[in-house]
């Protein structure tokens, strides 16, 4: 099916020139679109609100009051330590499994001992890295016995700084 399309043909009364009334018309349609456009774009300013006054309150900085002077350590003062023979006769026990795998390092612990020497309590200040061999110089740590710190001739309850080497055996 075919259609046939009409040739409309101009007469030459439609020729008179250009159609002002449809060219007035459009030009006013695209101006009031471009003031549509533009007022939309426009920065709109909040209405106008009232001032408040501020409130303003002052604050003074005043130096702190100078600590008060440390007392003087007697001078009859000694430190706690471990005793040598205690730390022989109870070394930390070598993980098995960390031996055979050849794993070492250093733990740090920090004891608490009572004014006899006893162990109180035992943390880990520095790790090996390594949970195994930090609870073995743990527990090795608890049965110990300490050399208590003296002040004026009397045991008291001090902390000790102990460090316990794993080296892998060879």
């Amino acid at each position: 099916m075919t259609q046939d399309l009409e040739l409309h043909a101009r007469n030459d009364d439609d020729r008179d020139g250009l159609n002002w009334a449809r060219i007035a018309g459009i030009t006013i349609a695209i101006a009031f679109h471009v003031a549509a456009l533009l007022l939309l774009l426009a920065p709109m300013a909040p209405p106008a609100q009232q001032q408040k006054d501020e409130d303003v309150t002052f604050v003074n900085l005043i130096k702190p009051p100078p600590s008060p002077p440390s007392p003087p350590a007697p001078a009859t003062t000694i430190g706690s330590s471990v005793d040598p023979s205690s730390k022989r006769l109870n070394p930390p026990k070598y993980p098995p499994t960390e031996a055979r795998q050849g794993v070492g390092g250093t733990v740090v612990l920090i004891i608490t001992i009572d004014g006899q020497g006893n162990v109180l309590d035992v943390s880990v200040e520095k790790s090996s890295r390594n949970r195994n061999l930090d609870r073995a110089a743990m527990d090795a740590a608890r049965k110990w016995k300490f050399n208590p710190e003296m002040q004026n001739g009397t045991g008291v309850t001090s902390r000790v700084r102990v460090p316990v080497d794993f080296v892998p055996p060879t």
